[in-house]
């Protein structure tokens, strides 16, 4: 009897036929097969795979994009029979289970939908996967959607749509931070007014309560003085007061005091301002 030898890898298996019928399976090593007898039919790989399928479809909105799908996959140890004859391409036979989940899900559903169901859609695609492959030798590790691309035309137009958003949301708050500092100034402005107002208020008081005293004053120091004479005396003097401080601006050069006793005196001071005015 003639013995050929033959090695399979790590993480392999070996097929092994006899007259074309299923013999053994060939662990990892250095085997034999018997000349004219047996024969290596084939070898299946434990190591986990991956498969990436693109799929172009339509959306509820009528949008056209293209879906990739990277799907991790393995045989299992226990149906390495099944995983060797049961299926003759099996990538194919990923690949249309891929195509017929996704072109039954994603036409339900509009663009922006389809990108926050990315994770319920991998799972309905595993789940299908998982189903049929199983009974055929092969186990479905994950299935991860790693790219939607929709057509670039639409994507511009999405992001003019977000731009245009932004922009708005921009303009809302720069108005709405000239309202506030319109709205503050204007509550300063009052508050100053208000403020202004009472010290005013404060300032004529102590004017008052200065003549009032002064006229107190005056009336009890001057015998046979009245509070009207008294007061005609302070307003006099308040008045050429007055007349001093104008006349002692420095943009001042002719300062007129009325004295008009008649129509003519009148006309003539107003003639005379207004040709200082000039």
């Amino acid at each position: 009897m003639c013995l050929l030898p033959f090695t399979i890898s790590t993480s392999e298996v070996g097929i092994i036929e006899s007259f074309g019928k299923f013999k053994r399976l060939a662990p990892p090593g250095l085997g034999c097969l018997i000349c004219c007898v047996e024969e290596l039919a084939g070898r299946m790989t434990y190591r986990v795979q991956q498969l990436d399928v693109r799929v172009e479809t339509k959306t509820l909105d009528n949008v056209f994009l293209t879906a990739v799908v990277s799907i991790q996959f393995q045989v299992l140890k226990e149906k390495v029979y099944e995983a060797f004859y049961a299926l003759s391409d099996p990538r194919r036979q990923i690949t249309a289970h891929v195509f017929d989940v996704l072109r039954a899900e994603l036409p339900t559903l509009e663009l922006d939908a389809v990108f926050e169901a990315k994770e319920d859609l991998a799972v309905s695609v595993k789940n299908a996967l998982s189903e049929t492959m199983t009974q055929y030798g092969y186990q479905i590790l994950q299935c991860l959607i790693t790219d939607l691309d929709p057509d670039q035309r639409v994507k511009n137009a999405m992001n003019e749509i977000n731009s245009s958003k932004r922009l708005k949301y921009a303009v809302a708050e720069r108005a709405e931070g000239d309202k506030i500092l319109k709205v503050k100034s204007a509550e300063a402005e009052a508050e100053a007014k208000y403020l202004s107002g009472v010290g005013v208020a404060k300032q004529r008081k102590a004017i008052v309560d200065g003549l009032k005293s002064s006229i107190v004053d005056f009336t009890e120091g001057v015998k046979g003085a009245s509070s009207k004479e008294t007061l005609d005396l302070l307003l006099l003097t308040q008045y050429f007061d007055c007349i001093k401080d104008v006349g002692s601006a420095p943009n001042c050069k002719t300062t007129f005091i009325p004295s008009s006793k008649s129509a003519g005196d009148e006309m003539r001071n107003s003639l005379l301002q207004a040709d200082m005015a000039k």
